[in-house]
């Protein structure tokens, strides 16, 4: 009985070494990445520019000489937020992926209380900030400048008296999907900033969707804007920015435009469009948690400077000039640090 006893310890005391040798070597030896999109990849400008950054970073890796052995999958999680929990927990217990590569302001949060109970799994989240957090690394644009100067150059628009759209009211807003940290604390108080920078009359007025998908509440809620005298919207909604762009077109007023350019969405409506790169962002993210320079427990923030934020005009608003001087000098002055536009966190 007693060798029996110690025949089974010894069986199972080979199998916790079969195991514990065959994920070590699943370390050594290969790499699987989990590219968890919160929402849907087709029609979203962020999910499709952090993807495609992704797959470049994937397929540069692969031609090293150095390259693991390396399976990825790109996973779409949908848009309701409720779920996202329970699919990510899902992920670190599979224990399938080395990482879990994603872009999405909430996901700290989120992940935080997971990765309690999952203190190996690794995670590099883009568009987002957090610190403290030992197995994840998180990478913030500088919104601020990104919104100031969306302010600004709406700011410019309002008040202009060579624009067909543009009316006397002084009156701008800001059409958010959802409040969370920073569109409360970053991008709706710099929009502010930036406009009345231009102009300390400009009213600017604030609405929420409460989701990231409906275009026809979109459209609602920029046509009751509309209504009260407001002549430029900057949309950052996701989905239901489609209802704005549409809106925009059949009642006659501007768009100015977030994280990438935006002009071919509706000519002639567009006056600008506030970009982060996040193609780039997600290769050169992604590339060196492959090349093994990952910076886990840290968090960044990257801007105009560093080349990861950029603005431009569009027409109308280029046509004049003087506009064309004045947000240039605006965009010289940030990238240059002559005027300094760090995020509140």
């Amino acid at each position: 009985m007693l060798a029996k006893k110690r025949i089974f310890a010894l069986v199972c005391a080979v199998l916790i070494l079969f195991v514990s040798c065959t994920k070590n070597e699943k370390k050594t030896d290969s790499l699987s990445i989990a590219i968890f999109v919160p929402g849907v990849v087709a029609g979203n400008a962020v999910y499709e520019m952090f993807v495609s950054g992704s797959e470049r970073a994937i397929e540069s890796y692969k031609t090293k000489e150095s390259a693991k052995s390396l399976k990825y999958q790109v996973i779409e999680a949908g848009t309701n937020q409720s779920e996202w929990p329970a699919k990510l927990t899902a992920l670190c217990a599979s224990e399938q992926w080395d990482l879990i590569f994603s872009s999405n302001p909430a996901l700290p949060d989120i992940l935080e209380p997971i990765l309690k109970d999952f203190p190996n799994q690794k995670c590099i989240i883009l568009d987002s900030y957090k610190t403290g957090i030992a197995g994840m690394q998180t990478v913030l644009y500088n919104q601020r400048q990104q919104a100031y100067l969306a302010g600004y150059a709406a700011a410019m628009v309002t008040t202009a008296k060579d624009l067909p759209y543009a009316n006397s009211a002084k009156k701008i807003a800001l059409i958010a999907a959802q409040e969370y940290p920073a569109m409360n604390d970053i991008m709706y108080p710099a929009f502010i900033e930036g406009a009345r920078a231009y102009d300390p009359e400009i009213e600017v007025l604030f609405r929420i969707v409460g989701n990231w998908f409906d275009a026809s509440k979109g459209y609602e809620i920029a046509s009751s804007l509309y209504d009260l005298g407001v002549d430029v919207i900057l949309p950052i909604a996701g989905g239901a920015s489609q209802g704005v762009i549409s809106c925009a077109k059949d009642k006659g007023f501007y768009i100015s435009w977030f994280d990438n350019e935006g002009y071919e969405k509706a000519p002639g409506y567009v006056i600008s469009s506030a970009m982060m790169m996040q193609e780039k962002m997600a290769e050169q993210v992604l590339g060196n948690y492959l090349d093994g320079r990952a910076e886990f427990g840290t968090a960044n923030i990257y801007g105009m400077e560093d080349g990861f934020i950029d603005f431009v005009l569009h027409e109308p608003t280029s046509d004049n000039p003087e506009r064309v001087q004045k947000i240039a000098e605006v965009y010289d002055a940030i990238k240059t640090k002559r005027l300094v536009l760090e995020p509140s966190l």
